[in-house]
């Protein structure tokens, strides 16, 4: 009986085009608009860590002065960060910032182009599950012993050496002459919670150094620089020694009891440096937050999100009671052949369930029409405001969503319409007749 109530459901859609037509059109509409907010906002609520978010730890450091802003600064500073390689609490530590630089190849036809560049230390990628195609990353010394080694991403691989095992390759950064000891795969956090600066959902850098090159070679942040002190910085030395935050600090802790140890290392490490006349505000105090933490306590979802979601939804309403409307009309139109149907034996759950049926059918054109004015909308948002790929790609998961909503939602408001029609009195029509 399934496939004959589509049949008659095709039937009956065939006979009013336009009309049907428009219901497809008002139900694609509230779920396109719905499915772009909510994908959206998806994306913007994914936790990238997944099972490791527990183990995963920004560090916060309250160094400033006294009469200063109150708040915790998400970045440290320099020579915090070196102090803080001293703990042996954590599994693994790393610090690093965004910069750049000037890349070239011996390539002499290759156009020099100016590219980011990530410098921090060996255990990033360990420490943040990045996959490797060719090679590892430079060895632990390396993050000691400053050395000309880099590690690239595949898309930069594929670029400069034709996807090839690049491993031993060199490459210019600055002029200066880098040895290949690793490819990344493709790595797309989103959000991009190791480093919340310059946008949550900016495109990760193709390029890391080591982070012991950046007094070396005078590495310039290319992020954040904020600092609770006016100070005469003349000079890049200076400038590592002064109170500017501007590095991000992340360590590891595979255990509860590692992690009131590191608390109670840092709130001693602030102990310590208030002795020597830093970190005098009064609320000076050392933080660690795991990933969701993190990315909580940096907004990195806005409430203004959330208020889309419920304002989409609402207008899918909207689009559910026009749809009503039109069903209830048509399906009234209808009412002398259910009449006639009900005389020689159709039962009202019969009735029923053949326009339900129908209902369901134009849920699905409007489900898939849906998905594309969503996919429509994402490509807008990419292309003519600058959003970040992961944030406007459509999750795999939508083309499932989107059309068992529309199904659920049309049947929900073609309830009504198929439950009057269904009592439709046959004598009535039969008189007419």
């Amino acid at each position: 009986m399934f496939f004959y109530y589509m049949d008659l459901g095709w039937r009956s859609i065939k006979r009013t085009p336009y009309l049907s037509l428009l219901m497809v059109l008002a139900i694609s509409i509230g779920i396109g608009i719905t499915i772009t907010t909510f994908n959206v906002y998806q994306q913007m609520n994914t936790n990238p860590a997944g099972e490791r978010s527990s183990q995963l730890f920004a560090v916060q450091l309250m160094s400033q002065g006294r009469d200063t802003w109150p708040d915790i600064n998400e970045q440290i500073t320099y020579q915090d960060a070196i102090n803080l390689r001293k703990s042996t609490v954590p599994t693994r530590q790393i610090v690093m910032f965004k910069t750049g630089a000037a890349l070239q190849t011996k390539d002499p036809d290759f156009q020099p182009m100016l590219e980011k560049i990530r410098a921090t230390d060996s255990d990033f990628f360990e420490l943040f599950s990045v996959p490797f195609i060719f090679g590892a990353p430079w060895n632990e010394e390396v993050d000691i012993n400053p050395a000309y080694q880099v590690v690239i991403s595949q898309t930069l691989n594929q670029r400069l050496f034709k996807g090839e095992n690049s491993v031993g390759r060199e490459l210019f950064l600055n002029q200066h002459l880098y040895q290949v000891v690793g490819v990344i795969a493709d790595w797309h956090p989103s959000p991009k919670y190791y480093d919340l600066n310059n946008g949550p959902f900016s495109e990760p850098e193709l390029i890391y150094v080591p982070f012991s090159l950046a007094p070396i070679e005078q590495l310039e942040s290319w992020g954040n620089n904020q600092s609770w002190s006016t100070e005469d910085i003349r000079n890049y030395q200076e400038g590592l020694l002064s109170e500017t935050h501007w590095l991000q600090y992340w360590v590891e802790l595979e255990t509860e009891q590692q992690v009131q140890d590191y608390q109670v290392w840092l709130q001693t490490y602030v102990k310590q440096q208030q002795r020597i006349g830093r970190f005098e505000h009064e609320e000076a105090r050392g933080e660690i937050s795991n990933v969701q933490t993190w990315l909580n306590v940096n907004k990195v979802v806005p409430e203004d999100n959330k208020i889309l979601v419920g304002l989409s939804l609402l207008f899918l309403v909207v689009c559910l009671v026009n749809m009503l409307g039109l069903l209830l009309a048509k399906f009234l139109k209808r009412a002398p052949e259910v009449g006639v149907r009900r005389a020689i034996g159709a039962s009202r759950l019969q009735i029923f369930a053949q326009y339900m049926i129908e209902v369901a059918m134009i849920g699905a054109a409007g489900g898939i029409l849906g998905l594309f004015w969503a996919w429509a909308a994402l490509s807008l948002l990419t292309s003519h405001f600058k959003l970040g790929e992961a944030l406007t790609q459509l999750d795999v998961s939508m083309w499932i969503f989107a059309p068992t909503v529309a199904i659920g939602s049309a049947l929900l408001a073609g309830m009504y319409p198929a439950w009057r029609v269904c009592r439709t009195q046959p004598s009535i029509y039969l008189k007419s007749q």
